[in-house]
């Protein structure tokens, strides 16, 4: 989101090219230059000067400005150009929520993205939605009580694990509770602010793109793995969300019409074959109410059912995966959610699986686990509150 001039000018006049020179500046803070460090950490006004092209002594004046209204901090350093600048706490807070099948994440954010706090707790897999937000606000309310000294949360990020089209929820597989809810006006009225909902593969791929291992990668893929099978796509450095917003359901990708029933109705959905609770209800019997992280150290240990189960699901990705990558050819491919705890337990077979199947200049893209793991959609959640957040820049 742009940063929103406080008055318009006429154009070309004084004032709209110095408005115009401070939404730069700006925009380079909240991280839009992908040399600048995706922490939050501050850059000298030297570095402002050469990522915005603009005069070193005008940056001063602007950076000066900007203290003055409050939008920015600065800490002395060498010299005049050497001092640091980052956005203002005071400027304002956003907010992430994200929610899964069996847990709920939220954190507060400023202005830049940089996480400041958060929280996750487990939830009951049968939730209603009004049960989950009734707890995310409470925590929500708990983290500004101890960090938010007082500042404005101004927006808020919502994921959530499903096809999200005109902000409706529209399947019930992994969260009946919310099916049929129109996520953005029950949550912006529960919280009394804006509210932004996504797919929460969607916000992951953002989180990465931004943030970890697929940062500087135009175009990248990120599978989350996890009660369901999902994926967010990244091209020419832009989240692609298709027509109506349910772009990257690779995991009812049909790998066997005669294969096992799906809970999305159809048959031989990749989910079918790699989801956790596939992976767990292949172990019942060797091991009897194993949660993932007990298979996961059952696998470690040379349990051979374990092992061979997540090889299985892993070939199965990489599967579905050759379709994504002879479609679109992206430079790499993030595998995210829980089942990325497994590492190359599961990567490994996923690269043979996608060799077997991808055309001969595909078949090498790379596949890494997730730098971010489990909180990447609630950091993506933060990363679309705050570009959603205008900032007013006055004369």
């Amino acid at each position: 989101m742009p940063v929103r001039p406080a008055a318009t000018s006429a154009p070309g006049s004084t004032a709209s090219l110095r408005t115009a020179n401070q939404a730069r500046v700006v925009n380079v803070l909240r991280g839009r230059a992908a040399e600048l460090p995706a922490d939050g950490t501050p850059v000298t006004q030297a570095e402002l000067a050469r990522l915005t092209g603009l005069a070193p002594a005008t940056v001063s004046n602007i950076v000066r400005h900007l203290a003055s209204a409050g939008l920015v901090d600065t800490e002395p350093g060498s010299g005049r150009r050497g001092t640091t600048v980052r956005l203002a706490r005071s400027a304002g807070l956003v907010a992430g929520i994200d929610f899964g099948h069996r847990h709920v994440a939220v954190a507060l954010g400023d202005l830049s993205g940089a996480l400041v706090a958060e929280d996750r707790r487990r939830l009951h897999a049968e939730h209603a939605y009004d049960e989950g937000l009734e707890i995310a606000d409470g925590m929500l309310t708990a983290l500004l009580a101890e960090h938010g000294h007082g500042v404005p949360v101004r927006n808020i990020g919502l994921g959530l694990p499903a096809p999200i089209s005109d902000d409706l929820v529209r399947s019930s597989a992994i969260l009946p509770g919310w099916v049929g809810v129109n996520a953005r006006e029950v949550t912006s009225g529960w919280f009394d602010r804006p509210v932004h909902t996504e797919n929460d593969a969607n916000l992951g791929a953002l989180a990465e793109h931004r943030h970890g291992v697929a940062r500087g990668h135009a175009t990248s893929v990120f599978l989350k793995i996890s009660s369901g099978v999902g994926a967010g796509l990244i091209v020419d450095n832009r989240l692609f969300r298709g027509a109506d917003g349910t772009a990257g359901e690779i995991g009812h990708l049909t790998l066997d019409e005669q294969g096992p029933v799906c809970r999305c109705g159809s048959r031989g959905c990749l989910e079918a074959y790699a989801s956790i609770g596939t992976v767990e209800a292949m172990l019942a019997n060797q091991l009897p109410d194993a949660g993932i992280d007990r298979i996961l150290a059952a696998a470690r240990d040379g349990n051979v059912s374990a092992v061979r189960t997540l090889e299985d699901a892993g070939l199965h990705v990489g599967w579905g995966l050759a379709a994504v990558v002879n479609l679109l050819n992206p430079d790499l491919i993030v595998v995210g959610g829980e089942m990325a705890r497994a590492g190359d337990l599961l990567l490994h077979s996923v690269r043979i699986g996608m060799r077997r199947h991808a055309v001969d200049a595909a078949a090498s893209t790379p596949v890494v686990a997730s730098e971010l793991g489990e909180r990447a959609s609630l950091i993506g959640a933060v990363l679309l509150a705050a570009d959603r957040t205008e900032i007013a820049v006055g004369p």
